[in-house]
């Protein structure tokens, strides 16, 4: 019996000894979130835009350009415009109440409009999304978005997962729809709300070219109502998991067509190709975390798709 008592003892001190851990990502609880009030255009009417960021607790009253405040990683697809002279706020992420308690972020795929006569008249698509990574501002025009995003964090570590709270809400006969400033049209079916962990190997040519390896890689997309499911964990799975039981296509490397941008050693930004697939043991030297209502192409989603995240962290 005595034996018995010691063996369980040390299975007990055993399992202790592996338990998991959990690690925030800064500001990713979304108590705390930037508050921009952008003073658009007198010939859209010269009202002031309200344009949230995730970041410390603050008020700006201006239309400068903006970059991450407080240390914060995340960026929005929030932004200030200023296209041939006319400035317009557009904000598709907000602070929301959980009701858990406290706040959290709410994303919302929104039409923007620019209509002034005889000078602008554009109607683009906007997917709520956040992302580590810095936008930049002022956006001048709807051509090549991720040319705009600097997407991705210096990160060399290993997590098992990433841990979020989430709720989605589609509305009822939602359609999908392309919109890109000069044109519009109704897509078949419907979109779908998107998170995901990315972990590459990047490096740089001689001539300022940027490439990567994917290291890890978890991916879920959601394409029906929920409410709120908490401490949702998605794997991270290492290597080459394109045969792997749980591998989806949109799971695959991102498309030379896709590539998201990154700023070089030369200070330009430049797109990063992912060009294969990185040995299960490597080490990643970025990490890339996204949340949006869409995962389509740009400037095509369904109005009106929400997600809500919240507690979002890392799992070891």
């Amino acid at each position: 019996m005595r034996r018995i008592l010691m063996i369980l003892c040390i299975m007990s001190a055993a399992s202790f000894g592996v338990a998991q851990t959990v690690e925030p990502i800064k500001y990713g609880d979304f108590e705390n979130w930037i508050t921009r009030n952008i003073h658009e255009s007198r010939v859209l009417g010269g009202k002031v835009k309200q344009v949230y960021e995730i970041g410390p607790e603050e008020v700006m009253d201006n239309s400068k350009p903006y970059s991450n405040k407080g240390g914060s990683p995340w960026a929005t697809s929030n932004v200030m415009a200023n296209v041939m002279g006319v400035v317009k706020g557009s904000n598709a992420v907000f602070p929301d109440k959980n009701p858990s308690g406290g706040r959290c972020c709410m994303m919302t795929t929104i039409i923007e409009k620019v209509q002034v006569l005889g000078l602008v008249n554009l109607k683009v698509l906007v997917a709520g999304s956040i992302y580590l990574g810095y936008n930049i501002e002022p956006i001048r025009n709807a051509s090549n978005p991720y040319s705009k995003m600097e997407m991705g964090v210096p990160f060399s570590r290993r997590p098992k997962a990433l841990r979020y709270d989430y709720k989605v809400e589609i509305p009822e006969g939602a359609r999908r729809m392309r919109a890109t400033g000069t044109s519009s049209k109704q897509l078949e079916g419907s979109d779908n709300a998107e998170v995901y962990i990315l972990l590459q190997r990047r490096w740089e040519d001689s001539e300022g070219n940027i490439y990567a390896k994917r290291v890890g890689t978890g991916r879920e997309r959601y394409g029906s109502s929920c409410g709120w499911r908490h401490g949702h964990e998605l794997p991270v799975y290492y290597g080459d998991i394109s045969s792997h039981p749980e591998y989806k296509d949109y799971m695959g490397l991102i498309p030379a067509d896709r590539s998201y941008y990154a700023r070089n050693s030369r200070g330009k930004m430049v797109p990063v190709r992912e060009v294969g697939w990185d040995s299960a043991d490597a080490t990643p030297t970025h990490m890339l975390v996204m949340a949006s209502s869409g995962c389509g192409v740009a400037y095509e989603g369904t109005p009106g798709m929400t997600l809500w995240v919240d507690n979002i962290a890392l799992l070891y």
